[in-house]
């Protein structure tokens, strides 16, 4: 059960990834113009029932005045990312040794920036990336640990404790 956990845990996050690519790319490619329609598109029903709606007035007012360098940090950040979960994903899947420590690394460093987030402002849907991040990285600690016979104890002995 828990190694069909891991490989779904991975594939959300290689999927999350690909996902990434594409709005990065997409972010990139798509100009002001079109930014202010899918702004217009995304927010004029929530914005029709309330007006004063926080989260719609945000998006609308932000995608609206996107800048040009801002929109090509978001748009490097999402394909960088991606490019990073999927590579991830392919050497865990495939089982190469060195792709485990890394995604340790690279999970517990989101983890870190969301329970950072947390402290500035409660987000419901934060808590549940948090709350999956770590569960992934459980699996994949739990799965390195099996995978490459790594055990407390033998780390333990190794080291002449």
């Amino acid at each position: 059960m828990l190694d069909r956990l891991f490989r779904l845990g991975v594939w959300i996050k290689g999927i999350d990834g690909l996902l990434e690519i594409v709005g990065g790319v997409a972010l990139a490619l798509v100009g002001p113009q079109t930014l202010n329609h899918l702004a217009t598109f995304l927010t004029q029903r929530e914005l029709a029932e309330d007006p004063s709606d926080r989260v719609a007035t945000f998006l609308r007012d932000h995608l609206q005045h996107l800048s040009g360098g801002v929109k090509l940090a978001g748009s490097l950040y999402l394909v960088s990312h991606g490019i990073a979960k999927v590579l991830l994903m392919i050497g865990l899947l495939r089982n190469v040794r060195w792709a485990y420590p890394l995604a340790e690394v690279f999970l517990m460093v989101f983890i870190a920036y969301e329970a950072y987030r947390l402290t500035i402002g409660f987000s419901l849907p934060l808590v549940i990336v948090l709350a999956l991040d770590g569960a992934i990285l459980v699996l994949i600690w739990r799965e390195q640990r099996q995978r490459w016979g790594l055990s407390a104890e033998r780390s333990m002995e190794g080291s002449g404790s």
